[in-house]
């Protein structure tokens, strides 16, 4: 994998004297970011509280949900099996029941159904008498079955958040989805966050009315929002980030009671839960249901009213994931082997076999990306069908890759960086045939590179400042929270480091170590601790006595109920 290293320059002395109550580390690491003005820092330092958005025809979805509930019409929800879809479900059946309407919810089955929208649900769900149904994080490219409701007499209000065909909706009674071009200040919404724009507005409106039949309010649905958005990966900037800081401080203070239980199931810190446990531990739970069996498990566990039942199904949820994990190692591992039979250096890794569990092939993909830093695509076969997932790069926008082959896929929809799709298997060859030229006709000379940006570089002996874990300086840092995709951690190129110590952690496949702990000496000759998660294989790249230069992010860890400061290396060169 080609990596380069990008260290941004030094903010002004007078940007730092215009924030005298700012550590100019967070200072710097914000310049580094392009908030070169002052008053744009205290502005993403301070966000507002998570305040109602206009998006087109939310009116329209609004008026019709609320006559249905008047008139006691059944109204359906129809979700994804992901944790966003999910989320989004739980949110939008509670909004609706407090109302006092007659809901029920469906969720897809991954292996039986598929992703999204499909014809025969629909006709199901019309069967027992919903006359509304509303998709919540699908529905962006169901042509088909936005036809089908209308012939059936059904409205479909569709929300969602993925990206439409060259700009064109389905026909639905409604179309939610910041998506469509007069929306796209609010493109970067997760499906939840579309869902609970309309469940604000429904809540505020059905209470005007007399039809608020219990205590949910918008504020006590945020913890379903802030888990939904950190884990479908949307950037944590602007209105994402003021839901997932309040969503957070939500999960924190009065979690329901599902997400407490599978809190204390993942043996995360209850009180002090950050996006990143709710990204590498809590989504992952709610992810495995639908991954090996069946999402309505996480559904339930989100609006479950009873601890008993809500700690049996955070444990069941917390054995699944243990069972996903084991599988996404073998599934990956077949297929870079596979990938990488006849190429050592493909413009794309593509690999597709009917023993590849459906439920990880996505995972798998995003192990390969990983591993390999190039696009991916996993394909499962099932007799005369294959159901693939994809993951990419930047550089290489998958989806618009996948629309110029449109004509193969049954189904297929995403975002620039994954996707998925359906198709006969007989087309396989041709769809890695035609993405293959795709890819490599994008690959730049020499590779795609995983590009490292540091926001700021400093001595390993600076880090004395941020060792009182509770002072001013990692206080500072910690307000550019929530940490994830658009606001990532922040990256400190680290030099003037000594290897004093190298040893490997943990149990890898076949044999090898997962992560890398370091001892690393300062020039004063103070000893610090660095972990290496997944670095494990490079172990043999360094030596005692050997200086080095790390990119790595700073954090605090818990230990026997004692927080202190954790460096966690990214990358390292020899000096």
């Amino acid at each position: 994998m080609l990596t380069e290293w990008l260290v941004a320059s030094p903010a002004p002395r007078a940007f730092f004297e215009a924030l005298p109550d700012v550590h100019p580390l967070t200072a710097q690491v914000l310049y580094a970011r392009g908030y070169c003005d002052p008053e744009a820092v205290r502005a993403f330092l301070d966000p507002p509280e998570p305040a109602a958005v206009r998006l087109t025809d939310l009116d329209r979805a609004v008026a019709r949900l609320l006559r249905a509930i008047r008139q006691r019409e059944r109204i359906a929800i129809y979700g994804d099996y992901d944790c966003d879809g999910v989320s989004a479900a739980a949110l939008m059946s509670e909004t609706l029941a407090a109302l006092g309407a007659d809901v029920r919810v469906h969720i897809p089955h991954r292996l039986e159904e598929g992703y999204g929208l499909n014809v025969e649900a629909i006709e199901r769900l019309h069967a027992e008498g919903a006359s509304v149904i509303v998709s919540v994080d699908c529905g962006a490219r169901a042509f088909v079955e936005a036809e089908r409701a209308r012939a059936l007499g059904v409205d479909l209000i569709i929300t969602d958040h993925h990206a439409l065909v060259d700009g064109q909706a389905p026909r639905a009674f409604a179309m939610v989805n910041p998506q469509r071009s007069e929306d796209a200040a609010f493109a970067e919404l997760a499906g939840v966050g579309v869902a609970f724009q309309l469940a604000m507005r429904l809540l505020a409106e059905g209470e005007a009315l007399g039809l608020l039949r219990d205590a949910c309010t918008s504020e006590a649905l945020l913890d379903l929002v802030a888990v939904g958005t950190v884990a479908d990966v949307v950037p944590l900037t602007g209105v994402n980030r003021s839901l997932v800081r309040a969503g957070l401080q939500r999960l924190n203070t009065a979690p329901r009671l599902g997400l407490a239980a599978l809190v204390s199931a993942a043996r995360l810190p209850m009180g002090a839960v950050h996006a990143g446990h709710v990204g590498f531990a809590l989504a992952p739970r709610l992810n495995a249901a639908g991954r090996l069996d069946t999402a309505l498990h996480a559904y339930a566990l989100l609006v479950a009213r009873e601890p008993e039942l809500a700690s049996q199904l955070a444990q069941q949820l917390d054995a699944q994931n243990a069972e996903r994990q084991r599988i996404t190692d073998h599934v990956s591992r077949a297929a870079e082997l596979q990938a990488l039979a006849e190429d050592a250096s493909p413009p794309l890794l593509f690999a597709a076999s009917s023993e590849f569990n459906p439920g990880v092939i996505g995972l798998a993909a995003q192990r390969l990306v990983e591993r390999h830093h190039v696009p991916a695509v996993v394909v499962h076969v099932d007799g005369d069908r294959a159901r693939g997932s994809c993951r990419s790069v930047e550089g290489f926008h998958i989806t618009q890759a996948l629309d110029h082959m449109r004509e193969l896929f049954e189904k297929h929809g995403g975002h620039a960086a994954a996707a998925g799709f359906t198709l006969p298997a007989s087309r396989l060859p041709m769809l890695r045939q035609q993405l293959y030229a795709l890819a490599a006709a994008a690959r730049p000379a020499g590779g795609w590179k995983r590009v490292l940006r540091a926001e700021a570089a400093i001595d390993l002996s600076a880090l004395v400042q941020l060792v009182d874990v509770d002072g001013k300086a990692m206080h500072d840092l910690q307000r550019l929270e929530p940490h994830g995709a658009g606001n990532p951690r922040p990256l400190l190129l680290l030099h003037n480091a000594v290897v004093q110590r190298v040893r490997r952690l943990g149990a890898g496949g076949e044999g090898g170590a997962l992560h890398l702990h370091l001892q690393l000496r300062d020039r004063r000759r103070v000893i610090w601790d660095a972990v290496g998660w997944r670095l494990g294989h490079r172990a043999d790249e360094l030596r005692e006595g050997a200086a080095v230069q790390l990119m790595a992010h700073i954090g605090i860890t818990t230990w026997d109920g004692v927080r202190r400061l954790q460096v966690e290396v990214v990358d390292f060169r020899l000096s």
